[in-house]
């Protein structure tokens, strides 16, 4: 290959990552939670925290829970945010909104009993939950 062909292929690699990176923040900006839930979300994120890691360590649960929950961990322990924390509200937010999503994919395959069975919070707390996961009837 030439130097040239290098650089271009460089170029496109550049461009489409900074294509899918613009795509992922758009689909966070979509799919955050509306009006004060991503407060709530922030001020129960130690309790959410625990509760990943006792799903994550839950054998009862579904293989593909367990991973995904996994995932997330590792993404919440990786330094490197989608959303740099210096970008003013999302910098932050990024990772609630993360989160927010996992566990809504969470209840719809364990189903809500199993959050609940694990909480470690306040039952305030567990309802700030239920709704950022978009269940209503959560008591």
């Amino acid at each position: 290959m030439t130097g040239s062909v290098w650089v271009d292929l460089v170029v496109g690699v550049v461009a489409a990552v900074v294509l899918v990176w613009l795509a992922l923040v758009i689909a966070l900006v979509i799919v955050r939670p509306r009006g004060g839930l991503l407060r709530e979300a922030l001020r129960v994120l130690p309790d959410v925290l625990r509760l990943l890691r006792r799903l994550a360590a839950d054998k009862s649960l579904p293989r593909g829970v367990r991973v995904r929950l996994g995932l997330l961990m590792v993404y919440l322990a990786f330094p490197i945010d989608l959303i740099p924390d210096f970008i003013p509200v999302l910098g932050y937010a990024d990772d609630a909104i993360i989160v927010t999503a996992v566990l809504r994919s969470v209840v719809r395959h364990a189903g809500i009993e199993a959050v609940r069975a694990h909480w470690p919070g306040t039952p305030d707390g567990f309802d700030a939950v239920a709704r950022l996961t978009g269940l209503r009837n959560s008591r």
